[in-house]
């Protein structure tokens, strides 16, 4: 049996890519090129972190707008994601992610100019945002317009489109600072994005299809505010508190966020009664997948955030090698977390949820002995030594991704896979700049004593995190064998 390209022509697709989406499918390159504009908003939150002494000695940023370049960016991204699905459904994918892309290139290059920090942190939160709407539009497109094997390879290839981004953003952001093009030190970091984003513009307004929902859900704007309002408030003060001694009001925030976060669920909860789809509904955070493996993921999200945060910082600021070899320091892990990430979903089918106990165990493991190397080795410590312990953590750190986002949508109904997806990607990104506020600023706090004592400090709380996890995962549901449907970030 020959499945189709296109859900609308079940027995022949144009060779032409224009053609194909003339047709509305969406040709093999158009899949590629969707990619490719989902690659740079991923790649951009961790492209920044080997670039952060260089922004520090440029702009003369505190610690605290360090933070925050970074934090921003994701906060922005988090809040909106699940509304860029919604208004791609009622406006029309294509449309919205060619609006966001021109949005994340001109934001882009406001970053790459940016005159001070306080302008580099505003056009990366206008980043972060366009990010949001542009994510959601690709994962649809891949739904509604191809069928089968090919649906499940086009998401299988965004997946790790995810994890190639985040890799790359590390070694490229180092690549880019360390030739210090025309004397511009870190700024090609958001400039590359420029002409990348062009060529994926022209190409995708020609191949790519329109397509939009029949059936849109409603935009919920209430609870999109009152979830980035939570978010920010929690969000300044773990950033800025150190820096300025803790005054009143940074304790004032924190108790408001939590306010804010009471009344939200209030809010999306009187919404799901009248009959709407919340951006974060309240009884499908009830189902047993859903309320146990979204705090784990958020969690997890929140030491990996915080992770790729301090070792990039205590490679280039405590053991003062330059910015690609803070890139390169991190590849051991990376690799491993690629392969890890093509045997996982065999290993988890085959031994459920102890693969992701014994995911953490390595993980912790990992993370153990690169205490013990940065410890006992400080001040030198060879990138070589710590390239085994970094290996551990990505290969364990692959069964924990793998198995938690697969356990998170098991109980979640065909209708809301979308709305799940959504829920699960933006708790996600929330945790990823929690992760960086909180353990990044406790590191910068520690730091200036010992960068090898902040650095420990930080990975002993992330290894409680993983004992955690491991603990945990004996709590999660059941895996049963993953079925054909594939949820999606579509409403």
């Amino acid at each position: 049996m020959k499945t189709s390209l296109s859900t609308r022509s079940p027995d022949a697709a144009p060779a032409s890519p224009r053609a194909v989406a003339q047709a509305g499918g969406l040709h093999p390159f158009g899949v590629f090129i969707l990619l490719a504009g989902a690659f740079l908003p991923i790649m951009d939150f961790f492209i920044t972190n080997v670039a952060l002494p260089s922004i520090d000695a440029s702009l003369h940023a505190s610690a605290s707008s360090l933070e925050l370049v970074i934090a921003g960016y994701g906060v922005a991204y988090a809040s909106l994601l699940v509304l860029g699905g919604r208004l791609g459904d009622r406006y029309g994918r294509h449309r919205i992610f060619l609006g966001a892309l021109v949005g994340f290139v001109i934001a882009s290059l406001a970053c790459g100019i940016a005159p001070t920090v306080g302008v580099l942190i505003g056009a990366r939160i206008v980043q972060g945002g366009t990010a949001a709407l542009l994510i959601p539009q690709v994962l649809a497109t891949f739904h509604h317009t191809l069928d089968g094997e090919r649906k499940a390879r086009a998401v299988a290839l965004y997946g790790a489109t995810s994890g190639i981004a985040a890799v790359v953003g590390q070694l490229v952001g180092g690549l880019l600072v360390s030739a210090d093009v025309a004397d511009t030190s870190w700024r090609p970091i958001f400039l590359v994005n420029v002409p990348i984003g062009v060529v994926v513009l022209l190409v995708a307004a020609r191949i790519v299809p329109a397509t939009r929902s029949p059936h849109p859900l409603g935009i919920d704007l209430p609870g999109t505010v009152l979830f980035a309002a939570t978010l920010t408030t929690l969000l300044v003060p773990l950033t800025e508190g150190h820096s300025l001694g803790w005054p009143w009001w940074t304790w004032l925030l924190i108790g408001v966020a939590a306010v804010l976060a009471a009344v939200t669920y209030r809010v999306e909860k009187r919404a799901e009664r009248r009959g709407e789809v919340p951006l974060l509904p309240p009884s499908l955070l009830r189902l047993p997948s859903m309320s146990r493996g979204l705090g784990m993921v958020l969690v997890f999200s929140i030491g990996f955030g915080a992770f790729m945060f301090v070792f990039a910082l205590t490679v280039q600021n405590g053991l003062h090698e330059n910015a690609l070899h803070g890139g390169l320091a991190i590849l051991p892990m990376a690799l491993l977390f690629l392969a890890g990430s093509l045997f996982a979903p065999r290993l988890i089918s085959r031994f459920g949820r102890a693969a992701l106990s014994t995911g953490a165990v390595i993980q912790l493991a990992g993370l153990a002995t690169l205490v013990m190397v940065v410890v006992t080795k400080w001040p030198h410590v060879s990138l070589w030594a710590m390239a085994l312990p970094l290996a551990l953590v990505g290969a364990g750190q692959s069964m924990l991704f793998t198995g938690l986002f697969r356990s998170v949508l098991a109980d979640v109904p065909a209708h809301l896979g979308g709305v799940g997806s959504g829920v699960l990607i933006t708790l996600q990104q929330s945790g990823l700049a929690l992760g960086v506020a909180a353990l990044g600023t406790l590191y910068l706090a520690l730091e200036p004593g010992s960068a090898s004592h902040a650095f420990a400090t930080v990975e002993y709380v992330q290894m409680g995190i993983v004992a955690l996890l491991a603990v945990g995962a004996a709590a999660l549901p059941r895996f049963a064998q993953p079925s054909a449907a594939t949820p999606v970030i579509d409403g």
